[in-house]
């Protein structure tokens, strides 16, 4: 683990990189309005700020995927003005994104050497860039992932570890990591931390984006805030804490993380008994009741994504019943789930949750079309209004209903997706890691919206919700009670009062389901 008291382990030393002034605007909007940035050799340094905040926009310029409108940039003392990516990463720049680029039907080295092969005549050199392949899986202390494995057998974090020892045989500078844990469990990420601190001590330069800051300030010797495109604020992560994060990325103090909606829970309306998937999960018993919030707890790979992929009917249930408002369900799909009011909202909602090309409105309405059509053609009118009474009540921030869904932020693409779901009138709503990749503001949105259905309305009835969450704090901040997934089988839901983090945190490691 790399202290944050540190400096960077190559002190005294010139910028590796330097960006000064870079302004980039999208027709009237200003992505960018003149920030700057350094990045010491063997540093980490954070970049943070909320959705919309201007981080991906400067890094894209890094990587030459943008071009910017005014500002200069050097990489070790050498201007720096990329025509594209090819040219950023031949000066040493290395993206590693949340969606990693990793062509699965290749091999990992092939994956590794992709676009640097070395050949002659046409003819390509096998036996010296595969020595190159196995140092650079060496360095990063993993020898269990071998070079002629397909890159698509691989877990989530052998794959980050792929593209990292890629950046390592392309002798990159610097190493971007783009929300580099979003999807691991906490060994693999005790490990990727271990991976940063020795790429750190080989003198490359790392700049670290996460919205978990108390990982920030675990892995970072400096930070940088962007707020609304301006840099607010840098300094050393050992000077502050996350509530100072917090007000910098905000421009305010955020009074309570989890506001909470008052709500009163009424009767039983999913009920699961003896439930087993396929492969996961091994034994599930559960209720959920209207005006209720339940949260499951567990490491990744628990089965706690597979319970809720098995109640809506994407994965096959093996045994056990599953019953709404009382009723049994038989051959259970998504199809016939939506029809009985259970909905739900996938943790990788830009694969599963979403459909990124399409507009806004089409996201929200396309599995209930009732009442937006005549004679099979769609009422475009009716759709718009329709669809903006919901981004009004969701406050989803955005043009035009007729927006691409995949040009919002984070935050307001998962209040599309929940939109979604409230548009048809769901009464159970199954929520896999609701928050994952949104700012700190717009989580505090998304807790407050969960609140309100909760509770219900004079206009809708309150809703049963069933949450997956790798982050123990947003449990305890949110629920009312929490069940404990640990190896395929679901401990009993204890009320969040008979919780806190440490007993959590043994619960989802040890198995043993509860508080004493």
């Amino acid at each position: 683990m790399i202290e944050s008291s540190r400096e960077p382990l190559v002190g005294g030393a010139a910028p590796i990189l330097t960006m000064r002034g870079v302004r980039k605007a999208f027709g009237a909007t200003v992505a960018l309005a003149g920030a700057d940035l350094d990045l010491a050799p063997g540093e980490v340094r954070a970049l943070i700020g909320e959705n919309g905040a201007g981080k991906s926009t400067m890094m894209k310029i890094l990587a030459g995927a943008l071009t910017p409108d005014a500002g200069a940039m050097t990489i070790a003392g050498n201007p720096f003005r990329p025509s594209g990516p090819l040219e950023a990463r031949r000066a040493g720049v290395a993206m590693i994104y949340q969606e990693l680029n990793i062509a699965p039907h290749l091999t990992v080295a092939e994956n590794i050497l992709l676009g640097t092969e070395s050949h002659t005549a046409g003819w390509l050199h096998r036996r010296e860039p595969l020595e190159r392949v196995r140092r650079a899986l060496a360095r990063l202390d993993r020898p269990d992932i071998r070079p002629e494995a397909r890159a698509g057998s691989l877990s989530p974090a052998s794959r980050q570890l792929v593209e990292i020892a890629r950046a390592l045989v392309q002798d990159a500078r610097v190493l971007v990591m783009d929300e580099p844990t979003s999807s691991l469990g906490a060994a693999d990420i005790e490990h990727l931390f271990s991976v940063i601190e020795s790429v750190c001590r080989e003198g490359i330069g790392v700049i670290y984006i996460s919205h978990f800051l108390e990982e920030v300030l675990r892995v970072a010797h400096r930070y940088t805030v962007l707020r609304d495109g301006e840099v607010v604020e840098n300094g050393r992560v050992s000077d502050v804490s996350v509530d100072h994060l917090v007000t910098a990325m905000m421009g305010r103090r955020l009074e309570e993380m989890f506001p909470r909606v008052p709500h009163l829970r009424g009767e039983a309306i999913l009920e699961i008994s003896r439930l087993a998937g396929q492969r996961l999960p091994l034994s599930a018993d559960l209720t959920v009741h209207r005006g209720e919030i339940v949260g499951i707890a567990g490491l990744v790979g628990s089965g706690r994504t597979e319970l809720l992929r098995a109640v809506f009917g994407l994965d096959r249930v093996r045994s056990g019943t599953v019953r709404i408002a009382t009723i049994p369900q038989k051959m259970i799909t998504p199809h016939r789930s939506l029809s009985r009011g259970v909905g739900l909202a996938s943790e990788d909602r830009k694969e599963e949750g979403l459909a990124l090309t399409r507009s806004i409105a089409e996201n929200t309405t396309l599995s209930r079309l009732r009442g937006l059509h005549r004679a099979g053609f769609i009422r475009l009118g009716e759709e718009r209004r329709t669809v903006a009474r919901w981004l009004e009540k969701l406050a989803v921030k955005a043009r035009d209903p007729r927006q691409p869904v995949g040009s919002l932020s984070g935050g307001n693409q998962q209040k599309v997706a929940l939109a979604r779901l409230l548009h048809h009138d769901v009464d159970v709503l199954l929520l896999d890691e609701p928050t994952r990749g949104i700012d700190v503001g717009s989580k505090a949105e998304i807790y407050r919206l969960i609140g309100e259905l909760a509770a219900g309305s004079d206009t809708a009835l309150p809703k049963a919700i069933l949450v997956v969450s790798s982050s123990n704090p947003e449990l305890l901040g949110m629920c009312d009670g929490i069940a404990v997934m640990h190896r395929g089988q679901l401990g009993p839901v204890r009320p969040v009062e008979e919780w806190d983090e440490h007993t959590l945190t043994v619960s989802t490691v040890g198995g043993d389901g509860a508080p004493e």
